[in-house]
């Protein structure tokens, strides 16, 4: 099947973690089947999903870059490249590409140096605190846009 929708999920550092870290705050499932539900998702709505994570700022960047042209867009959790990434702002920037910023726990309510996000006011919209149902809200709202 041919897609006419490309969206691209993007995951910062130590989201390869979940379902093992801090699970009373990141939830019990593990990144793997999350994005494979988000799939299963995407495909039954006439849409391809593709997945990148790392726990390296400029393999993320690299990723943007090399597949701009493929996607059409992005649901971003930066994780904790959120409060610290210039350089991840400035290539989101550059392709122009829009996204929804995710949070899997509610940065605001969280340490001050958490609250600061380099990605909200270029964002389409902001979801946090909702756990890993943020990822399938943003989904939802993408594929009504596409």
């Amino acid at each position: 099947m041919k897609y006419k929708k490309h969206i691209l999920i993007l995951n910062g550092p130590n989201l390869n973690l979940l379902g093992k870290r801090e699970p009373k705050k990141y939830g019990y499932l593990s990144l793997n089947q999350i994005i494979d539900n988000l799939i299963k998702k995407a495909n039954n709505n006439n849409c391809e999903l593709n997945h990148f994570q790392s726990n390296s700022e400029h393999l993320l960047i690299d990723y943007l870059i090399n597949f701009t042209k493929k996607i059409n867009y992005i649901i971003l959790n930066p994780a904790a490249f959120t409060h610290t990434s210039i350089a991840l702002r400035d290539t989101l920037l550059a392709i122009n590409i829009p996204f929804i910023e995710i949070h899997i726990t509610n940065i605001f309510a969280r340490e001050s140096f958490r609250k600061k996000s380099y990605f909200s006011d270029i964002s389409k919209g902001i979801i946090s605190g909702l756990g890993i149902d943020g990822y399938f809200l943003a989904l939802d709202f993408i594929i009504k846009r596409l």
